[in-house]
């Protein structure tokens, strides 16, 4: 017998009163496949009987009660399904979070399968204890204002994917209120993991933000919350904190003055938090913290990320402007070890006032830290982690930014982006860590990104499943138990076969899936039988493309791509030959500062190096050699199908849609390979006086900027696929998302790379300090 077939002689599924939302949900997607079920709720379960299938997530006082039907269970998080031949049945979940995704795992993809391993009933231990949508790249970030997005089947397919825990606290608005002098970009940085001042006032602060606009953003917050809870999903918060405030704060305060936390390059004014020291800062966080949780009582974490994009902790030593804060943490003259261990303390004391708030509405409630900014007081604050205050990290391993992990095909490379397929390794020092931690009653979060944003930005939906299995794989044997999904997934709207993060929900229910068949079934279950075999092979060599790509600059790799208008600038041997105003088209709208090296120098980004002309050589020679043979096969084996798979499954079908998304690949790869042509041509012409030399760097230039336009013809020639392979928005270009108006500006950037096509390289040495003296145009 079919567990389909069981499905059919069930007439009733119970739910108890007062059950958690997405007991309901998962009830009517039931009825919504069998339409002949009928939902019931009631006070209480009765002896199990032919045709009725109740669910519930169960107490631990439930479970006892079970045990006169028959089930006993020990673990501590699982989903437990049994069904008899005549329809009778329980579903039973630990947890709110895991239930929805197991029913449509069951229903969309086993219904065909024996139900006999059912009969006496079946438990189900999951692979991962949470797996947390971390900034959730289209939800609460950049991609909030992705053209035709739709929150709730973005929310529904997080929990379909086996997400657990989701941020929902985003801008209602595309831009938020910070303002600031003409010609700077820092306001742009307020945009992303907004601050709890951006939806709630206290007494201390009231008035300074408009209500109407702390109204807007915590209705938009609360409405994810409740999506969220429909689909069994735990809400949470990511913020940078503590966050800088209006100035006019401390007009009314200027006692409370506390760090500056502004990066001195991309801003043109000083910007404070208020002094967290101080105990009316304290209860002012402490306050909005309940007034938050008071709305939403079901959020259950808070994640804070810190100094950077205006937020910064008082003294610490990773403050853009060094250490420094208000008057009541350190007097004059103390040692860098007394500053460093009072700064961790001052930190520790934060975040345990937010978790003593917290926990006055919701005794879950935990808060999240990254250890990264926090290296010069590395030990202090790992010392105080415990009792609800987590982790989440690429490596325990590490102090600082710096990983002890290189790209897996090329060992001398260590300049990967974190959390992505290309951290294949585990240090033993990261299970010692993970050990202690455990000990403390904190948790390790680990980053995992093959989603949006950290790789292939702006790109959606570039297949890799089975290097996404490896790393799942990887990190549960090593076992790791909370997973981090740095940018979160796709809106299904946009990416209709998202195979690598369908490895990823079937992966939760099997950690000892087997890879190979589950791929099979996808591309059978897209495909057909006609056409699976030509998409296996094509994710396949799909796949050794990835894998040989070797990252040319972790920057570029991700928001970076969008920030610095990289399809949209045109690669010339020298920047400042195009006149201002023809350069204004991508200028405007480029995150940076016009006193920014990276405005004429692909390899620096404000004061820093971002690779050498050495690097930038062999990363070209790495993609050409390793890269385009087999993602030239990937394309051209779905190139042969495409016209016979539109007649037989439709003009939008998975064969065209893949073809689609790695063409897209090839260009966005091609335009990294030609930044380190850029990089090598460039370079090389300036650092020699031999004149063979110059013109072997001309030459190289010359061809590169060739490659670049064919490059931005073949992107423009998709970008009216039907296929939406990038995110875009259509509210109107900002430095953070491209625009619908892409395609229009790719001419521009054509004709100027024809125009300078032979201009003589050149990149002011003096770029900084002359720009930096003119005016603002």
């Amino acid at each position: 017998m079919r567990i389909k077939d069981v499905f059919e002689k069930i007439h009733t599924i119970q739910i108890l009163k007062d059950s958690h939302l997405v007991l309901e949900t998962v009830a009517r997607e039931i009825i919504e496949r069998f339409p002949h079920i009928k939902m019931k709720k009631v006070s209480e379960f009765e002896k199990s009987q032919g045709g009725i299938l109740n669910i519930l997530i169960a107490s631990s006082e439930q479970l006892d009660s079970l045990k006169a039907e028959k089930i006993e269970i020990d673990q501590e998080k699982y989903v437990y399904l049994r069904l008899a031949a005549d329809g009778a049945g329980w579903l039973i979940s630990s947890h709110s979070y895991f239930i929805y995704a197991y029913i449509n795992n069951l229903l969309e993809d086993q219904l065909e399968d024996d139900a006999d391993k059912y009969k006496q009933g079946k438990l189900t231990d999951l692979s991962f204890s949470w797996q947390r949508s971390l900034y959730d790249y289209f939800l609460t970030q950049p991609g909030r204002i992705q053209k035709n997005l739709n929150r709730e089947t973005y929310i529904q397919q997080l929990a379909k994917f086996g997400i657990t825990h989701v941020e929902v606290n985003g801008l209602a608005y595309p831009m938020a209120l910070e303002s600031g002098p003409e010609g700077e970009t820092y306001p742009m940085f307020y945009t992303y993991c907004p601050a709890l001042d951006q939806f709630v006032y206290s007494r201390l602060n009231k008035g300074i933000y408009p209500y109407y606009y702390l109204s807007a953003n915590l209705k938009y917050l609360k409405e994810n919350a409740q999506m969220a809870k429909k689909y069994g999903l735990v809400p949470g918060l990511l913020s940078f904190e503590p966050r800088s405030v209006p100035e006019r704060f401390f007009e009314k305060y200027p006692m409370l003055r506390g760090a500056r936390v502004d990066h001195p390059f991309r801003s043109f004014k000083p910007r404070y938090n208020m002094t967290i020291t101080h105990p009316k800062v304290l209860e002012h966080y402490a306050e909005m913290m309940k007034k938050v949780l008071l709305e939403v009582p079901e959020i259950s974490f808070f994640t804070i990320w810190t100094n950077d994009s205006g937020a910064g902790f008082e003294y610490t030593k990773s403050l853009y402007v060094g250490r420094n804060g208000g008057a009541y943490l350190i007097r004059e003259w103390k040692s860098d070890e007394e500053i460093a261990r009072q700064a961790g303390e001052n930190v520790l004391r934060f975040y345990r006032t937010l978790i003593k708030a917290g926990r006055e509405i919701n005794p879950d409630f935990r808060v999240i830290t990254r250890m990264e900014p926090f290296y010069g007081e590395h030990e202090t604050v790992w010392n105080g982690l415990g009792d609800h205050l987590d982790v989440e990290t690429n490596s325990l391993a590490a102090i600082g930014w710096k990983m002890p992990y290189a790209h897996p095909k090329y060992p001398d490379n260590n300049d990967i982006s974190g959390g992505t397929i290309y951290q294949m390794g585990f240090d033993p020092r990261e299970k010692k860590a993970i050990d202690e931690l455990t000990q403390k009653g904190a948790q390790a979060h680990f980053y995992f990104s093959v989603g949006p944003h950290v790789m292939f930005d702006p790109l959606m939906g570039i297949p890799f499943p089975k290097l996404t299995y490896q790393r799942l794989k990887m990190l549960h044997e090593n076992g790791v138990n909370y997973l981090a999904h740095h940018g979160g997934i796709y809106p299904p709207e946009h990416v209709p076969f998202n195979v690598n993060h369908e490895i990823v929900k079937q992966f939760q229910y099997d950690p000892e899936l087997n890879i190979d068949l589950a791929v099979k079934k996808l591309a059978l279950k897209w495909a057909g039988e006609k056409f699976y075999e030509n998409l296996l092979k094509a994710w396949e060599a799909a796949e050794d493309a990835v894998l040989a790509f070797p990252n040319v600059i972790s920057l570029y790799s991700t928001f970076g791509f969008s920030w610095y208008r990289l399809w949209v600038r045109p690669f010339v041997p020298n920047f400042e030959a195009i006149p201002r105003e023809e350069r204004a088209y991508y200028e405007d709208y480029s995150c940076t500062t016009p006193h920014n090296p990276n405005n004429v120098d692909l390899s620096r980004d404000v004061l820093f190096q971002l690779t050498t002309p050495e690097k930038s050589r062999l990363n070209m020679e790495r993609i050409d050699q390793n890269v385009w043979e087999p993602l030239d096969t990937a394309i051209r084996i779905l190139e042969e199908i495409n016209g016979e798979a539109a007649k037989e499954l439709g003009e939008q079908n998975v064969i065209k849609d893949q073809l689609i998304r790695l063409k897209a690949l090839h260009c966005w790869i091609m335009t990294q390979r030609n930044v380190a042509a850029w990089i090598t041509g460039v370079y090389s012409y300036l650092n020699t006086s031999d004149d063979a030399e110059k013109a072997s760097a001309k030459e190289l230039l010359k061809d590169m900027i060739g490659k670049e336009i064919e490059n931005t013809e073949q992107l423009a020639e998709i970008l009216d696929s039907g296929v939406e392979f990038m995110s875009m928005t259509d509210k109107g270009e900002t430095p953070l998302i491209y625009g619908s108006n892409l395609k229009e500006l790719l001419p521009k950037r054509i004709e100027l790379m024809k125009k300078h096509i032979d201009d003589e390289p050149f990149i002011d040495p003096d770029y900084i300090e002359k720009q930096a003296g003119e005016m603002i145009p």
